[in-house]
């Protein structure tokens, strides 16, 4: 009952930012003081308290940051002339103009004026895209809020497998599709996101041929090539799967 009270109530009340920062206010106003007696100008209307900086380790979301470099990796070996993105990070989506021309679909799209990148306002659920004519795609950590409401789509409770359908629509022989989504023990947490079990999302893709399932962990571990089985019944962990349509 706590943590579903917590859950409704973090998205103006995050307590456990708000505890470490009371925390954290003698340590930064003590540096205050110290700082200006050795000469540093620190005048007390330019204050601007930081209070969640000083960790041991540098800190990393597991999910993202493993997707993000596994993501980034197949697409360089791969080597597109061009790379379509749905809706992923706008961070990993700048990166992988590095690699090679990025088209970028979603429902809000992205006004950055970069070489190599072009945004386009669509959905995962009507791609501007005709059927089987991109060879490389990505859709990182989305299908699973699609139909919820989270950002501003219709509600629908087959969101996900809709988003699946489409995407493989796209993909051409011999193209491959980089699909990550949270796995483990199936769920929907409305309007956040929804769980699948790893082999029920490569059932999603039936056009296409799983060539490699990868991911992290409840502990944030993230390993290559595992078996299916390995995330099965997790409580969050990410499944990042490298499907390719076979050529005829």
């Amino acid at each position: 009952m706590l943590r579903f009270a917590w859950r409704l109530l973090n998205p103006v009340l995050d307590w456990r930012r708000t505890g470490r920062a009371l925390r954290e206010y003698p340590r930064f106003a003590s540096d205050w003081r110290r700082y200006r007696r050795l000469g540093g100008v620190a005048p007390l209307t330019e204050l601007y308290p930081q209070l969640h900086d000083r960790l041991e380790t540098s800190a990393y979301d597991p999910h993202y940051f493993f997707q993000d470099v596994w993501a980034a990796q197949r697409v360089a070996e791969h080597r597109p002339a061009r790379h379509v993105d749905v809706g992923s990070r706008v961070d990993l989506v700048g990166f992988l103009t590095a690699l090679a021309e990025v088209t970028f679909v979603d429902i809000r799209p992205l006004e950055a004026n970069i070489e190599g990148l072009t945004s386009v306002a669509g959905s995962v659920l009507d791609l501007p895209f005709d059927d089987r004519s991109l060879d490389s795609v990505s859709c990182l950590h989305v299908a699973e809020h699609i139909g919820l409401g989270r950002y501003g789509d219709p509600l629908d409770p087959q969101g996900t497998r809709l988003a699946a359908t489409e995407l493989q629509r796209v993909v051409t022989e011999g193209g491959q599709l980089l699909f990550s989504t949270p796995v483990g023990r199936p769920r929907t947490s409305f309007n956040a996101h929804r769980i699948h079990a790893p082999g029920e999302v490569v059932e999603m893709f039936g056009e296409l041929s799983l060539e490699e399932f990868s991911g992290v962990d409840d502990a944030g571990r993230f390993r290559r090539n595992r078996e299916l089985s390995d995330l099965d019944g997790s409580d969050y962990a990410c499944g990042m799967f490298l499907f390719r349509r076979a050529k005829t």
